[in-house]
């Protein structure tokens, strides 16, 4: 972490917390001279955090939180974090995505990233669980109208969760009768063993149909998501065709990425190519 004076509020929390997560816990002192910032500001950026539930503050300094595997964070508290990563994936990811085709996005902070990308995309079938995702699509039609090519959006029923996406009998049901292309998936949590995780269990099974309805599976999500595993998994690697992730995720987990699937890792040379 290089000192930087300049950083955004939204910057140094993600680096902070990188920094927590990675190290098992740092002292305000240390942040000061890393961040190049006041002992007052580093004081503020804890307190947000932890009012967010992301880590715990602790005697001159803060600590990870242990979340239980059945705790859902709301989209708010998640759409602070990582936020130069998700853009970074989200851009990669809109590379994949070829004009006229049929597309589902599940919900998340990263998915509602991508489909800002996908806005200029001309005649895309975009199926959606999330009611963030759909907003995207539609608040670009009504600020341009209905240009020709603009996304075509089905928007699935069912129960709303802390995260925005609809999930239940009601989304599986619509889900299981669609057939689409390329599934971009955001995940909670992702792990060699446990695969992919959620600590919903309506969620798991909703992203269960997903994964069954598409021809190919994307996984966006960004490197704290590694070795995070949730109460219910809902799709091993195996059943995963790439995953977009960003230049944060360690080597030992590029390594076993690799052995399953394509691995995309935002701005390195190889990203974006053909899947």
């Amino acid at each position: 972490m290089s000192e930087n004076q300049n950083l955004l509020a939204e910057q140094r929390r993600a680096l902070i917390l990188d920094e927590v997560r990675r190290r098992g816990g740092v002292r305000v002192n240390e942040l000061t001279r890393k961040l190049g910032v006041s002992d007052m500001t580093v004081r503020r950026d804890l307190d947000a955090l932890a009012r967010q539930g992301m880590l715990e503050k602790v005697h001159g300094g803060a600590v990870p939180v242990l979340e239980a595997s059945t705790h859902e964070p709301g989209f708010e508290a998640k759409s602070g974090l990582e936020l130069t990563a998700k853009e970074d994936i989200a851009r990669a990811a809109a590379r994949l995505v070829a004009p006229g085709t049929a597309i589902a996005l599940s919900g998340g902070t990263t998915t509602y990233a991508l489909a800002h990308h996908l806005l200029d995309v001309p005649d895309l079938t975009v199926v959606t669980n999330s009611v963030r995702v759909a907003d995207v699509f539609h608040a670009a039609h009504r600020t341009s109208g209905q240009r020709p090519g603009a996304a075509t959006v089905v928007l699935t029923g069912g129960v709303r969760t802390p995260s925005d996406s609809l999930v239940g009998p009601v989304a599986d049901q619509a889900i299981a009768a669609l057939h689409f292309d390329m599934l971009f998936l955001g995940v909670h949590g992702i792990s060699a063993e446990a695969g992919l995780s959620t600590p919903n269990l309506a969620e798991a099974e909703t992203n269960r149909r997903l994964v069954q309805s598409a021809r190919r599976v994307v996984v966006v999500a960004d490197h704290t998501k590694w070795g995070v595993v949730g109460l219910s998994s809902f799709a091993g690697l195996h059943q995963v065709d790439t995953l977009v992730t960003d230049a944060g995720l360690p080597d030992d987990a590029r390594a076993e990425v690799a052995e399953q699937l394509r691995l995309v890792v935002a701005g390195e040379p190889e990203d974006g190519a053909d899947i």
